[in-house]
């Protein structure tokens, strides 16, 4: 057999095959793309609403516990921006039929809050007409809520305020791990080490326990709307369980969603801590006329002439630097 016919029969048979591959290299592509571009909208969606969970609407939800962790979260607003984003960054913001489509892969966002936690997810309810429909509904809020084997309560928060029921005189007892264990005999209050580490697995626990479940629940509502996945509580380190739960925040997931032949899975953490900015006086010494810049709560007796938000701002301004004198 001539050459010629060998590099033809050779053609026929591996042609088909390199089709297919450069099929399949190009899908690839196509998949990677639009994970990326899908986790680009979850994380921007909920970085939004953590932001928004901390604009209160009255005054006195502003911090108070004699701690800078707490807020009384603006968890409707939080979970409003939270789907606006989302369904702008898919491109479904003026399609109520995508927007639908959309939310149906979102089996659960929990918010936490300073003492507790809220879960928006699907649930069943009864319409008009008598019927049973699901939609994403928000739960009860529940307590970071632990018993000890004395028969001793902890409702813990975010930072070292609780509430203690004391199983032998039968009250509660609330305030600061340092004043409240003065009042009662739980003995997981004597250490700080221990009872951290106890507030923070209780925490995480009990938000992954009823995540599981309502992520389970989820695939009926999936099953009935034509969504053949199954959902289940994705594996999230312990690493990432402490850093989320350090403040109040948002955690989302959203799963199934159909990308070549593959599904997008994904969940996204958007934090609503405050973090205060150092305030920079600039300041004039009336004796000699020169202007200095120090941070705000120096004891310097200077006219304060203007105020930065960075020391390079103030040096812009013809400041000098001083060291903080308290």
């Amino acid at each position: 057999m001539k050459i010629i016919n060998w590099a033809i029969l050779f053609v026929c048979i591996f042609l088909p095959f390199f089709l297919v591959m450069d099929v399949h290299t190009a899908d690839l592509k196509t998949v990677a793309a639009l994970n990326q571009q899908y986790t680009k909208a979850l994380r921007t969606a909920a970085q939004d609403a953590g932001v928004i969970l901390n604009l209160n609407e009255l005054q006195e939800y502003e911090a108070e516990y004699q701690s800078d962790k707490y807020f009384k979260v603006n968890k409707e607003l939080a979970i409003d921006t939270f789907f606006q984003t989302l369904y702008l960054n898919f491109g479904v913001d003026n399609d109520p039929i995508g927007q639908g489509a959309l939310a149906a892969y979102i089996p659960a966002v929990v918010v936490m809050d300073y003492d507790g936690y809220y879960l928006y997810v699907m649930t069943e309810y009864t319409d008009a007409s008598g019927e049973k429909n699901y939609k994403h509904m928000w739960r009860p809020k529940k307590p970071y809520a632990f018993a000890d084997d004395a028969g001793n309560s902890f409702n813990f928060t975010l930072d070292e305020y609780v509430h203690v029921y004391d199983a032998a005189s039968k009250t509660w007892v609330k305030g600061l791990r340092q004043d409240v264990m003065k009042k009662t005999n739980a003995s997981l209050l004597k250490d700080t080490a221990s009872f951290d580490a106890k507030r923070r697995s209780t925490i995480v626990k009990r938000i992954q326990e009823d995540l599981a479940y309502f992520i389970n629940q989820h695939n009926e509502f999936s099953t009935r709307n034509g969504i053949h996945y199954t959902f289940k509580l994705p594996s999230i380190s312990q690493e990432e369980w402490v850093n989320s739960i350090n403040d109040i925040g948002m955690l989302a997931f959203i799963q199934g969603i159909p990308v070549g032949d593959q599904f997008y899975n994904n969940y996204a953490f958007g934090g609503g801590r405050l973090v205060k900015k150092t305030v920079i006086n600039g300041g004039v010494d009336e004796r000699t006329g020169m202007k200095y810049y120090y941070q705000s709560g120096c004891n310097y007796p200077y006219r304060v002439e203007e105020t930065f938000d960075s020391v390079r701002d103030a040096a812009a301004a013809g400041y000098y630097p001083r060291e903080c004198v308290r």
